[in-house]
């Protein structure tokens, strides 16, 4: 498979990341698109015998951070801004649905990235560990917490932690 068929095939992974990630498909196109041009503009620093999607959310996440920082945005979200099903199985499914995609929302920025990245993207834990840059115990670390607040949150027995950013 020839380098630019490996960074098409990992697209729509970046995709759904980046949607789980910011919650808006407009921004997570937005972001796609920059992880795909800094991955082109460091090609040559991608070392051949690792996996290439780590590399590559490694490339997101450092994006997203910085744009957080550069923007010295809140992490909050309104009920309108999360994304909505495409298709539901059934009036149920779509509720849950609903309900687990607010959860997520009110995590911890650290927890649902490595949660995300863990369970919907099939990560393993060094991999993770190697794309957001820090200790593989960390990792485990927090997507202990993620699991145990998301269990809570869905269970309705936990209030959202509200996270004071300094202008």
């Amino acid at each position: 498979m020839s380098s630019r068929d490996a960074i098409v095939a990992e697209i729509p992974r970046l995709r759904r990341y980046a949607r789980a990630l910011t919650g808006r498909a407009d921004v997570a196109d937005d972001l796609v698109q920059e992880t795909l041009q800094r991955a082109l503009e460091k090609w040559r620093l991608w070392q051949r015998e690792r996996d290439l999607r780590p590399w590559l959310f490694s490339i997101m996440h450092n994006l997203h951070v910085d744009g957080r920082r550069r923007d010295h945005r809140i992490d909050f979200r309104d009920d309108d801004d999360l994304p909505v099903p495409v298709q539901r199985a059934s009036q149920q499914d779509g509720l849950e649905l609903r309900d687990l995609e607010r959860a997520l929302a009110l995590l911890p920025t650290d927890q649902r990235e490595v949660l995300l990245l863990v369970g919907l993207e099939e990560l393993s834990y060094a991999e993770v560990a190697r794309a957001l840059k820090i200790p593989q115990g960390t990792v485990m670390s927090r997507l202990s917490r993620a699991r145990v607040r998301l269990k809570a949150l869905l269970a309705g027995e936990a209030t959202p932690i509200l996270k004071v950013v300094s202008t």
